[in-house]
């Protein structure tokens, strides 16, 4: 299964720990030294039907300074509809792989063919800080296998000597400026050169700036290697809260506003039933847990944990495609089962609220298409959480696009975004959205009976406010879509805008 190529080094031994999910190669072993490196060249191949993580122990001595490896693995030709090789890694150090341990070092998937580790510095997507003597472990992750097996090569290098002073995290600050109660706008799903991005941090802060964001969230994959690089960038225009992408291999999910510093484990499928231990870790650690691009077709991307533990669903996820209309129809049947089930309204927490990120990566990905329009209290982390869980939040492709949702009863009753108006199940209901931002756009009104309600286009300005009158028992929540005009067909154009449901009725 694996070699290494010097001398006296054959065939090693495999070891299957746990379930069948992770496997452990013979140890590498070093010698000690007083200065220069020494270098390990170990090779193997992995089998389809291999398990998703694949460990291979590294015996550090004492006195280095710097962790290196570089990797390789062939890629040979598969029939169409086969999936060919990728093969992800990371690094744990000497405390050890234990699921939510703290041994994890860093992890870059596959968007790297080299990393380091020293006190002072390491290569994006992975954690600064001494390389202490003991067992670590270089994490394989082989995402696909072709039939031919997947042949890998792996090279290790130690650099023994004094290490450079420990560089100490300085993180953003948790408050911008903002301007008391009112909505702003942010993108919470964002990936730089920390992970698999092509962005730095720095350029992120730019264009979002230039989006007209007032916040972002950073969710680099498996890993939290970022929140030390955007204290710098923050400032009373930006709110910048820190997280993590949790990418397993039966979905995604967006650790949102975690604690600086919080690493979430990702080593975790759905019949393992470990989920709940590492959504209730992001919720101790002040985040949100959101479900993301629940219906997307990559492989391992769909989401297969059910929804008891989010707080909140990304239904929108980058430029609209099928798989986020999907993603709208099923969060749409989650309201209906939630009304029928008498839930809805509950400590904002009876039903699952919906929001949307770019998901961007790189040019030309555009940050802020879609962005979350969060009613909050301030530009704090927690006043733009509490607005996001409570369900006070439109979702919108541009900052050009605004919405103002209301329903209103006949003696003065009203209620907004992800609030309820408390009426007679047969008090007549106004429902009114104004809208500017949205030339040529159809608006839908949605309810648990489905679409009640379509206007008819709005006008070359963008700006307009369409109405209908409903009741409590005829419609148990509205919710409004504002989407683009098609060129023919039936079908209903691409989204602009939507937005969380005003619920109607007493409970």
């Amino acid at each position: 299964m694996c070699e290494e190529s010097s001398a006296g080094i054959g065939r090693r031994a495999v070891f299957v720990t746990g379930a069948a999910a992770a496997l452990t190669l013979g140890t590498v072993s070093f010698a000690s030294a007083a200065e220069g490196q020494q270098t390990r060249t170990i090779r193997g191949t992995l089998p389809t039907g291999s398990p998703d993580f694949v460990y291979v122990p590294v015996e550090v001595p004492d006195g280095v300074r710097e962790f290196r490896v570089s990797y390789s693995y062939d890629k040979p030709a598969v029939p169409a509809g086969t999936a060919g090789n990728a093969l992800d890694i990371g690094l744990f150090d000497e405390r050890g792989t234990e699921l939510g341990g703290r041994g994890f070092r860093g992890w870059s998937g596959g968007a790297r063919t080299e990393f380091f580790v020293r006190a002072d510095e390491a290569t994006p997507g992975y954690l600064p800080g001494p390389v202490r003597a003991g067992t670590w472990h270089i994490a394989l992750g082989p995402y696909t296998v072709a039939p031919q097996g997947l042949a890998y090569e792996l090279t290790v290098t130690l650099a023994y000597g004094e290490p450079a002073a420990a560089a100490t995290p300085v993180y953003p600050p948790e408050r911008a400026g903002g301007r008391g109660r009112a909505w702003y706008r942010g993108d919470c799903h964002l990936h730089s050169w920390y992970s698999d991005g092509r962005r730095t941090p720095a350029e992120i802060a730019a264009l979002a700036r230039a989006a007209g964001l007032d916040f972002i969230n950073s969710s680099e994959h498996n890993t939290h290697a970022a929140h030390a690089h955007w204290a710098e960038l923050a400032g009373d225009d930006l709110l910048i809260m820190v997280g993590e992408e949790v990418t397993t291999r039966n979905g995604h999910v967006l650790a949102l506003g975690t604690d600086p510093g919080t690493f979430v484990d990702w080593r975790y499928r759905a019949r393992d039933n470990r989920f709940g231990r590492f959504a209730r870790q992001i919720r101790r650690a002040g985040g949100l847990v959101v479900p993301a691009h629940p219906h997307a077709t990559c492989i391992g991307c769909n989401w297969k944990f059910g929804f008891d533990e989010a707080d909140a669903v990304e239904v929108w996820n980058g430029p609209y495609t099928p798989d986020d209309e999907v993603a709208l129809a099923d969060w749409d049947g989650m309201l209906v089962a939630s009304v029928r089930d008498g839930s809805d309204g509950r400590d904002g927490r009876g039903w699952l609220p919906a929001m949307g990120s770019s998901d961007s990566h790189r040019d030309p990905d555009v940050i802020g298409l879609p962005q979350t329009v969060v009613l909050a209290d301030d530009l704090t982390r927690r006043a733009i959480q509490d607005g996001i869980r409570a369900g006070r939040c439109y979702v919108a492709e541009s900052a050009r696009l605004t919405l103002a949702f209301t329903a209103a009863g006949g003696r003065g009753e009203h209620a907004g975004i992800g609030e309820r108006l408390a009426v007679a199940g047969d008090t007549p209901v106004t429902v009114r959205l104004a809208v500017t931002g949205a030339p040529r756009c159809t608006v839908r009104f949605v309810t648990d009976q489905g679409v009640l309600h379509t206007g008819g286009p709005l006008p070359v300005s963008g700006e307009g406010v369409v109405e209908w009158r409903t009741t409590a028992s005829y419609a148990a929540y509205v919710r409004a879509e504002v989407r683009h005009e098609v060129a023919a067909g039936a079908l209903p154009g691409a989204l602009a805008a939507f937005t969380n449901p005003v619920f109607l009725g007493r409970r």
